[in-house]
C-alpha cells in the first residue's frame, strides 16, 4: 500500500480495508502505547487497552469527523479505555491502587548514581499511579507525552485554565507523594 494521508487512511479503514487498519496501528502504536503505560503502569492490561483502542477505531471510523487529528482522536480513546480500567480496578481491590511489587524495591537505598537514576524513575512512577485520574491523565499527556497545553485540553475536553491548573495541582501532589519517601 503507497503512502496515504491520514484522511485517506480513514477513508479505506470506513471501507473495510483490513490493511489500512494496520497502517493505522503501524503509526500510532508506540504512541498509544506510551499513552496507555503512562495511565495503567506496565501491566498485561495495558497491552489489551491498547488493542482495544483500534478495535473501538474500526468499529466507529464512520463517526471521526476530522475535527481533530487521528492521533489526537485515538489518544482520548486510550484515555477514555484507561480510567475506565482504573475505574475497574477501584472497584475489584477497593480505593486502593495497584503499585505492583516494585513498591518496595522503588524505596529501597540505592548505591551508586546508575541505581539511583533508576530509582528516582520509579519513585515517579510510583508517584504518578497514586494520582487521580483527572490529574494523572494530565500529566501523562503534557509532560509524558508532550502534548502543548491547548491540545492536551483539546484531547481531555477541557478549558485550558483547568488543564493548567490539574498540572500544577498534579506536580505539587507528587512532590508531596515523594517528599515523604525514605
Amino acid at each position: 500500500m503507497k503512502k496515504l494521508d491520514e484522511s485517506q487512511l480513514v477513508g479505506k479503514i470506513r471501507l473495510g480495508d483490513e490493511r489500512a487498519l494496520a497502517e493505522l496501528i503501524d503509526r500510532h502504536q508506540a504512541a498509544i502505547a506510551r499513552v496507555v503505560v503512562g495511565m495503567l503502569g506496565n501491566v498485561p492490561e495495558a497491552e489489551d487497552v491498547g488493542q482495544e483502542v483500534f478495535l473501538r477505531f474500526w468499529f466507529s471510523a464512520s463517526h471521526y469527523r476530522h475535527e481533530a487529528e487521528v492521533r489526537t482522536y485515538l489518544t482520548r480513546i486510550a484515555i477514555n479505555l484507561s480510567i475506565n480500567e482504573l475505574n475497574k480496578r477501584k472497584r475489584k481491590f477497593g480505593f486502593m491502587l495497584n503499585l505492583g511489587t516494585e513498591t518496595a524495591e522503588v524505596f529501597a537505598a540505592k548505591v551508586d548514581s546508575h541505581e539511583q537514576l533508576y530509582s528516582n524513575a520509579e519513585l515517579i512512577k510510583a508517584a504518578l499511579s497514586r494520582l487521580d485520574t483527572a490529574h494523572r491523565s494530565v500529566v501523562v499527556l503534557r509532560l509524558i507525552e508532550g502534548y502543548s497545553t491547548k491540545e492536551t485540553a483539546e484531547i481531555l475536553n477541557l478549558p485550558l485554565g483547568t488543564v493548567l491548573s490539574r498540572l500544577a495541582r498534579a506536580q505539587e501532589k507528587m512532590r508531596n507523594i515523594i517528599g515523604k519517601q525514605p
